[in-house]
């Protein structure tokens, strides 16, 4: 899943979501039947037959995962995927993804240069030096709570730990 959500305008909702089954050759009617259910799950089914430029941001970026997890994947890469979203759409849409990822039990890859979206996304932070890039270090993120939320992380008081550490890391913080 990348920055933009690469919906094609002149597809209706339903239609982009299935694009990556025709691609594959894996439009079959149970295949079909998933998708829908997904949009049902993920509060879209009524947009299915909507165009992307009658969406919000945020629910494009949910069509672009549902699209994604349509073709069953085992694991996942988040490139930017939060990018192109204004500061507040993406923390709500942070939250949204996460949701969908954990009750999917899908394995996440997430490139990003957020400090914050890393902390709160992931069990592990890999932080890559500058180029070529390496791995300079990894660190395991616990919170105490399993079942938070990335926005309830955010709370927590060990993020702001997390933050320090990976900012003084990069080298962004000098005192």
């Amino acid at each position: 899943m990348l920055q933009k959500d690469c919906l094609l305008e002149w597809k209706s909702i339903l239609s982009n979501i299935l694009f990556g089954l025709e691609i594959k050759k894996k439009k079959t009617k149970e295949n079909i039947q998933y998708a829908e259910e997904l949009l049902k799950k993920y509060n879209l089914y009524d947009f299915k037959d909507k165009y992307p430029s009658e969406l919000s941001g945020g629910m494009r970026q949910r069509v672009a995962l549902i699209r994604t997890l349509a073709i069953r994947p085992k694991i996942l890469l988040l490139d930017e995927a939060f990018s192109a979203l204004d500061y507040q759409t993406r923390i709500m849409v942070t939250n949204d993804i996460y949701s969908i990822l954990k009750r999917e039990n899908i394995n996440v890859i997430m490139v990003t240069h957020d400090i914050s979206e890393a902390i709160s996304m992931s069990d592990r932070v890999i932080v890559l030096s500058k180029r070529p890039g390496t791995i300079k270090n990894i660190h395991k993120i616990e919170f105490d709570s399993k079942n938070k939320t990335p926005l309830d992380t955010r709370e927590d008081p060990k993020f702001s730990s997390y933050f320090n550490i990976l900012w003084k890391e990069l080298g962004a913080y000098e005192k």
